[in-house]
């Protein structure tokens, strides 16, 4: 997910996000989208024990800054993502702390686990995808994770058409997560660097 397109894209329109056109912004140092550590809101989760050690999967890791977050607290993580450059540098960061993690290059849409996990970290994702894959991207997230697991999402507000990122109303939201799953709590605004503001949530699959 970026602010910023490796190539001319009509107002609100939307790129063929294909691996090469994300490969393409890391190589373009375009990566708008990376706040060069751990989004505020995972701290928080995991000091208020919200979040608390499990089999996680964080689905579009990028460079995987929450990956080393929740690998050094003890948790089992599985990272997905689609550019190599991304999966290469999260390998090499893991491996230069001696940390362990699952690392896997793949298309989302074709990623098909053993089993399903306790937990899944979505952020960044859901917002980089085609609105048009939304409800296949959440039937995906139902399927990834257990009965009772709980879903940490950080849903991506811009305000405005095209992308990515791609505005994710929290109606909308609501719309896409309401059968199969218990929303916990309220929304919290977390701020982005890049001016615009996520807002976080917690689901539960039931």
């Amino acid at each position: 997910m970026t602010a910023h397109a490796a190539s001319p894209v009509p107002p609100g329109g939307t790129p063929d996000l294909t691996s090469s056109f994300w490969q393409g912004l890391y190589d373009e140092g375009k990566t708008g989208w990376d706040r060069g550590g751990p989004n505020p809101m995972l701290r928080e989760w995991l000091e208020r024990r919200v979040l608390v050690e499990c089999g996680i999967l964080v689905p579009g890791c990028g460079r995987g800054h929450k990956v080393v977050a929740l690998a050094e607290v003890g948790f089992r993580v599985t990272a997905v993502d689609y550019a190599e450059s991304a999966v290469n540098s999260l390998r090499a960061e893991l491996a230069r702390r001696g940390l362990d993690a699952t690392v896997v290059q793949a298309d989302l849409f074709q990623f098909c686990p053993a089993a399903p996990f306790d937990a899944i970290y979505e952020q960044a994702c859901l917002c980089a995808i085609d609105p048009g894959q939304r409800s296949t991207y959440a039937q995906s997230l139902t399927r990834w994770l257990r009965p009772g697991g709980k879903l940490f999402s950080l849903f991506m507000q811009t305000g405005k058409p095209g992308g990515p990122p791609f505005h994710c109303p929290l109606e909308e939201m609501w719309e896409l997560f309401q059968t199969g799953w218990k929303w916990v709590g309220e929304p919290k605004r977390v701020e982005h660097p890049a001016g615009l503001h996520e807002l976080a949530c917690v689901l539960e699959r039931v």
